[in-house]
């Protein structure tokens, strides 16, 4: 296989000016280089294509009435959550903008449809554009990030070789960008959304980035996780993320997990043992600790294993001063 390292150093500019796209595909080896050889994912062979999947996205109802779907084909494997009440349903992420979310959503349901981002990067809120309402902490970088990003910024997000297979059809490469949209509504840490049949409540979890949320519903033990935690490498490079503020975010998750039944992440895999909180915090404190150690990622940045996750930090990041 062909070496990626130009593309990876291209990949992590672009993301720096999308506001870090989101995830960390792989380690040392490249950013993309065994991307495609891993799908399709093991963890998805016990689970039952929904009907509405089509050639970009994949659908999968993980519990009645939530659904994951998941764009395998492009590198950021990002999963996007339609979650339906008997009233309404509300749309966690809205996936990368590179084909329209909304014709999955409308086959899922006939219910009006709020949208909600787990935080805003821009492979999470790329479909936002496409929907009337759309809720948000009203954040500083939840508002600079819903005046949209220039082709320029997530250009190598539809690269050749960001992708396991072509574009969708109808879709130009040079035509992708970041579209504006509306942020039509405030909501606050522990506020409660209610579905009909279904409450969610909104956790504040700063770190990942200052505007990442989480989403609990307390009556089937499940949470929305976000880019906060997911299994595989989690990026906690870029210049928005901040180590204290994430620490107390894991914490405030880790502690929740003993009552929890399933997470549900935004990228790679849609279902993780709550377990595995209490092992990222505790992993988190020893690599704080210098107790891991490092792995080379891509140019300036180094990966700490632990367990089936990891956390990708910059180079030297915990040097002393």
């Amino acid at each position: 296989m062909r070496s990626r390292a130009p593309l990876t150093l291209a990949l992590c500019a672009a993301s720096i000016l999308a506001g870090c796209a989101a995830r960390g595909p792989v380690q040392a080896e490249s950013a993309l280089g065994s991307f495609c050889e891993r799908l399709p994912r093991p963890e998805y062979a016990s689970l039952s294509r929904h009907a509405a999947s089509d050639d970009w996205f994949e659908v999968y109802e993980l519990r009645p009435g939530t659904f994951a779907i998941y764009e395998p084909w492009q590198w950021q494997e990002v999963i996007s959550w339609l979650i339906v009440g008997e009233r309404r349903a509300l749309l966690f992420d809205t996936g990368n903008g590179i084909d329209d979310i909304t014709r999955v959503t409308a086959a899922l349901t006939d219910l009006p449809i709020t949208v909600l981002n787990s935080h805003g990067h821009a492979d999470h809120v790329g479909g936002n554009h496409a929907y009337a309402n759309v809720l948000s902490t009203m954040d500083d970088f939840s508002i600079a990030r819903s005046r949209g990003l220039p082709h320029e910024a997530v250009a190598e997000e539809v690269s050749p070789a960001a992708l396991c297979r072509g574009l969708p059809g109808g879709m130009v490469a040079a035509d992708h960008r970041l579209r504006p949209y509306a942020l039509t509504e405030r909501v606050s840490d522990g506020e409660r959304i209610d579905l009909g049949g279904r409450t969610l409540e909104v956790l504040e979890i700063p770190g990942h980035t200052p505007d990442s949320i989480a989403l609990l519903e307390r009556d089937g033990g499940y949470l929305w996780t976000g880019d906060t935690f997911y299994v595989g490498p989690i990026w906690l490079y870029a210049e928005e993320t901040d180590f204290a503020a994430y620490r107390a975010s894991l914490a405030r998750l880790a502690a929740l997990a003993p009552g929890l039944t399933a997470l549900f992440p935004a990228h790679n895999t849609p279902e993780a043992d709550p377990a595995l909180l209490e092992m990222a915090l505790a992993g988190f404190d020893a690599m704080r600790a210098g107790d891991i150690e490092a792995e080379p990622g891509w140019p300036g940045t180094v990966t700490y294993p632990v367990g089936p996750f990891s956390f990708l930090v910059r180079e030297g990041v915990f040097d002393a001063p």
